[in-house]
């Protein structure tokens, strides 16, 4: 069964169209990217999920129940998380106090700092650099706090993204490394990447947009192969 369905979603901005009813669902336990040129609507899909952007019509199911209209706070208390496109820290605030705003509507303590040590071992840089401020780190390391502040929420389903951008290979490596480790540590993780290859290597199903719609889906693989996929987003 689907942990997150979304039905018939259409979502203007003024205007502009921006998602003309795409429909797509994540199974619990996998890892679904979403891929598609800048204005294909990713970032729409997901901010929509969280209740940040309104849909204009359509639905969102996540565990049965229609979160479409929740407010976000309320969205992120059902079990989404999101890691923002740019990271979004707060750059006055030490890494620690970044991770406890991860966890603002949690309240058993002993869970927390659990959670805490967990992020901590996914990311040993945070944990070395827990007191200084988070506009004092590299990008990279920026990236490493945005997610583990998303981690904080204990989300069923983390919506990451664009977690490659502006970041060295070898860190991109690393990045999509600790998704998979995070995704077999029971979180189930929808996807958008500009990176369609790694973002293809390490999902099990993805979905193509383009100008706000379904163009393409399938398995990973099978897209990987693709020769339309290898033209426009693999570089072949």
């Amino acid at each position: 069964m689907a942990i997150l369905e979304v039905k018939e979603l259409h979502v203007h901005y003024g205007v502009i169209h921006a998602l003309k009813g795409i429909s797509f669902s994540v199974q619990q336990g996998e890892i679904v990217t979403l891929i598609g040129a800048n204005g294909a609507g990713k970032t729409t899909t997901l901010r929509t999920i969280s209740g940040l952007n309104q849909k204009t019509s359509g639905s969102i199911v996540f565990r049965g129940q229609d979160i479409s209209r929740l407010a976000p706070h309320k969205i992120v208390a059902q079990g989404v998380g999101q890691v923002p496109e740019g990271r979004r820290v707060f750059p006055q605030l030490t890494v620690e106090d970044n991770l406890g705003l991860g966890a603002y509507l949690r309240k058993n303590k002993k869970e927390i700092q659990r959670d805490l040590n967990r992020v901590f071992e996914l990311f040993p840089r945070l944990k070395e650099r827990r007191r200084q401020t988070a506009g004092s780190l590299s990008g990279g390391e920026q990236q490493m706090l945005a997610m583990g502040r998303g981690l904080m929420s204990r989300p069923a389903v983390l919506l990451l993204d664009e977690p490659s951008m502006g970041l060295a290979p070898m860190l991109v490596r690393e990045i999509f490394s600790i998704i998979q480790e995070i995704n077999e540590g029971g979180t189930t993780i929808l996807l958008v990447e500009q990176n369609a290859h790694l973002s293809l290597e390490i999902s099990s199903r993805a979905y193509v947009l383009e100008t706000g719609t379904v163009a393409l889906d399938g398995s990973s693989k099978e897209l990987l192969q693709d020769p339309r996929i290898r033209q426009a987003y693999l570089g072949a």
